[in-house]
């Protein structure tokens, strides 16, 4: 497994603007957006290209394209929906999935409750999208989900982690996939609530708000 902490000054910028509990929700929004767009540049470097020739106005070229077929973006939802445009806006020709999971709050344990991909992922390159990789274990469960349906090249994109988080990222695939995860900043702990200190808080209650 590979794992890549950002370490760049403008991600540092935003992610301290994110953190701010005084930042609102649509600040919030706008910052996620921001911030996927610097971390999916350097998680797409190993993305499949091709060939292509062109014509300028000068004289004809041979130039690179996207190769087929066309890698995935996989959102975690709800949080990771928040991240989705920040994809899209640096791979605009790829196509979306989805992935409804919800962690027990007493268990820390995920379940999954909806999903809308492909049947056989073989060939596909993956890009998993999901603010906080805390436990571990939503992104371990999207990873099996992914493996089981043919995928071997999956790419985590995630806004804050923890040292647990990345260990059991770590432990569970070591020699199984081609796994990386990318993420603006590798956090101190997780606290007993099972959330990432110094962290962010809820990304989904921030983006979007609380529903009674």
């Amino acid at each position: 497994m590979h794992l890549h902490v950002a370490d760049h000054p403008l991600i540092a910028h935003k992610l301290t603007a994110l953190r701010d509990v005084n930042t609102d929700s649509a600040r919030f929004r706008q910052l996620t957006e921001e911030l996927v767009m610097l971390l999916a540049y350097e998680a797409t470097r190993s993305v499949a290209v091709e060939d292509k020739e062109i014509s300028t106005p000068v004289t004809t070229t041979v130039g690179t394209r996207i190769a087929e077929p066309r890698p995935v973006v996989v959102p975690i939802l709800r949080a990771g929906l928040g991240m989705l445009d920040g994809m899209l806006r640096i791979l605009p020709t790829a196509e979306v999935g989805f992935l409804g999971m919800v962690r027990d709050e007493t268990t820390f344990e995920p379940s999954a409750y909806a999903d809308r991909l492909p049947d056989d992922l073989t060939g596909r390159q993956i890009f998993v999208v999901d603010p906080m990789l805390a436990t571990g274990g939503t992104l371990a469960m999207a990873i099996d989900f992914l493996l089981a349906r043919g995928a071997r090249d999956v790419t985590a994109v995630c806004l804050v982690s923890a040292p647990e988080g990345v260990q059991r990222i770590e432990r569970d695939y070591s020699d199984s996939a081609e796994v990386k995860v990318y993420t603006a900043a590798l956090d101190e702990k997780l606290n007993e609530k099972g959330y990432i200190v110094p962290g962010l808080g809820d990304a989904g209650d921030r983006m979007y708000g609380i529903v009674d």
